[in-house]
């Protein structure tokens, strides 16, 4: 039984991620952005179950990225082809009990982030290089950006921010980034802790003591900058 802990923990990344596909089909985006949190919240503990009980499997690695495929996969782009088709009727359409019968073809776009997550996540499966780093922004990352957005409209209702996400071709310039992210070959520490000790882990410490004071002043603002401080941590750190 305890073998079968971990995986556990990843069907419930799964299910987390098909109620947040629900909500975003539907446009409820802010509760989407809750389960698809609840999900990578999942997906952090199923590894860390693994490694803690050792009980690591070929079947654990495989599920884990179905399970990702759907939570940080499909999600971010029904979130994006949201996001597309508001930009273009210029607000916030929210449909909780019905779909539209019209599809414009511009918001299909956004599935590229899809399209990208699947290939990082078959490439990520093949590449036994990525354990203590990453190649690429790793598809949780790449979700928490993309579901920031839609946080950022409801919950700091500025007008300036607002024009700027709702503009279809920021939103394209979006898309674009973080597919060629999910893909390209930028090295990134991965947050795994062998030990505790602040010399070993000290750029780890350094980026979660950052991102916690972004959060608590600039709330979901930060999001996008936390990212943009990983990328930009990893670097220089790479360098020193």
């Amino acid at each position: 039984m305890i073998k079968h802990i971990p995986n556990f923990i990843t069907l419930l990344n799964l299910f987390c991620g098909c109620i947040a596909t629900v909500f975003a089909v539907m446009n409820n985006l802010e509760f989407a952005a809750v389960f698809v949190a609840l999900g990578i919240l999942f997906d952090f503990f199923d590894g860390l179950a693994a490694r803690l009980l050792n009980v690591k499997s070929e079947i654990g690695v495989q599920l884990d990225s179905l399970a990702d495929m759907v939570t940080s996969g499909l999600v971010p782009g029904i979130v994006m082809f949201q996001l597309l088709n508001m930009a273009q009727k210029e607000g916030w359409n929210l449909d909780l009990f019905g779909m539209h019968t019209s599809v414009e073809v511009l918001p299909l776009f956004g599935f590229l982030i899809t399209l990208a997550s699947a290939y990082r996540l078959a490439n990520f499966n093949v590449d036994e290089n990525q354990v203590s780093s990453f190649l690429g922004l790793p598809t949780p990352a790449n979700t928490l950006l993309i579901l920031s957005l839609p946080l950022i409209l409801f919950y700091h209702n500025n007008t300036v921010l607002n024009d700027i996400i709702l503009n279809q071709w920021f939103l394209m310039g979006i898309t674009l980034l973080s597919a060629y992210l999910l893909n390209s070959k930028i090295e990134l520490f991965a947050l795994k802790f062998d030990t505790w000790a602040f010399s070993e882990n000290a750029v780890k410490y350094l980026f979660l003591i950052g991102s916690l004071v972004l959060l608590v002043t600039l709330r979901f603002l930060a999001i996008p900058l936390i990212i943009l401080f990983y990328v930009l941590t990893s670097l220089l750190s790479k360098k020193v």
